[in-house]
């Protein structure tokens, strides 16, 4: 019986990915990865179905079996099938067919997290061009703030010898990079400290792989105290290699503390956050069509979750302090368009250690 039971719930979710016949108001197309891969992909999955549950509004989500426009427009195409009338796409990897998108289905709206719609064609003088259309709107987030409030804190809390292992060199997670390697010297000056330690280094990927988790523990037993992990599941080989060292670990995009008890706080972003607010505004009439919006710490669209922080010493009144200057602007940050690389950024009582 509970087998059968278990065969009806599996043919029961494939059904909509089958193209049989559904009806979903809002449809979810996951980036590489999964709707729990405890990053990503899982903080926008977790706005929808808020939202939805909240609004009585049916929801399903699609998982693409590999990356390419193709692949994810003919997700996309599913989704219009099943009847969605608004798709939420996750991951600058979704630019381009939303480029694509946007025209082919005009009565469908589409949400785009972490990126603008573009033809994709990087080779041309002036870059791609970006365009997006009134049943569009792209969001991004300001991450150089994310990982500044991480670098920043670490820093005051006591941890001189840090890492950031990033996953693919993509924009959102170059941000993070340099803003963590700015929050780490602002932290310094302001302490009088010198000789801090940083090793930098992307994975070129988002998976957990023996690799990561190797190359993790070395940095580990070189010292390093606490690493800064960006790049979805690799953190889980981050965690892994803390776990054995006793040491500690920095999570990303959504609040990682329930995962391994050596995250000490998590640079994240409000993803969930961001989506209610689109959904609930196309339904109320007031969609942001055509809209590039950009949520950072003004928005609240990026945090330290302080309630689930380890923090030896740093405070929420710290925490308090250090946002507000964010929000006023007095806190100006290098991003990925203004810098080819974190040695470029003018560090001075940072050394940075580029691991390639």
């Amino acid at each position: 019986m509970k087998k059968l039971l278990a065969l009806v719930l599996v043919l029961a979710l494939a059904l909509p990915l089958a193209g049989l016949a559904a009806d979903y108001d809002i449809a979810m197309i996951t980036d590489i990865g999964t709707i729990d891969d405890k990053s990503f992909n899982q903080g926008t999955w977790e706005g929808v179905v808020e939202y939805a549950k909240a609004n009585d509004k049916t929801y399903i989500y699609y998982q693409p079996t590999a990356q390419s426009t193709e692949i994810y427009l003919d997700m996309i195409e599913q989704a219009v099938n099943d009847g969605a009338k608004i798709i939420v796409t996750p991951g600058f990897l979704f630019e381009q067919p939303i480029f694509e998108a946007q025209d082919l289905y005009p009565n469908v709206h589409f949400v785009l997290i972490d990126g603008n719609p573009n033809d994709g064609d990087w080779s041309k003088e002036g870059g791609p061009e970006f365009r997006t259309e009134a049943n569009a709107v792209g969001i991004v987030y300001a991450e150089e703030q994310a990982g500044f409030l991480a670098g920043y804190a670490a820093v005051k809390d006591g941890y001189t010898k840090l890492g950031f292992m990033g996953g693919m060199a993509v924009p959102a997670v170059i941000r993070f990079g340099y803003g963590f390697a700015q929050g780490i010297e602002y932290a310094a000056e302001e302490m009088g400290l010198k000789d801090l330690a940083l090793n930098y280094h992307y994975t070129g990927g988002f998976a957990a792989t023996p690799e990561a988790q190797a190359l993790a523990a070395s940095w580990y037993a070189d010292g390093v105290e606490v690493i800064f992990a960006c790049g979805g599941a690799v953190g889980d080989s981050v965690m892994a290699a803390a776990e054995a060292a006793g040491a500690k670990v920095i999570g990303v995009d959504v609040d990682q503390s329930s995962q391994s008890e050596t995250v000490i706080t998590s640079a994240a972003k409000g993803l969930a956050a961001s989506v209610i607010a689109v959904l609930d505004a196309y339904y109320q009439g007031e969609f942001p069509a055509g809209q590039a919006l950009v949520m950072d710490a003004a928005a609240d669209g990026v945090e330290l979750p302080m309630a689930t922080s380890r923090f030896k010493t740093f405070s929420q009144a710290d925490y308090d302090a250090i946002f507000a200057k964010l929000v006023a602007g007095e806190v100006k940050l290098l991003k990925d368009s203004d810098v080819k690389s974190v040695a470029e950024i003018p560090l001075k009582l940072v050394a940075v250690t580029e691991i390639q």
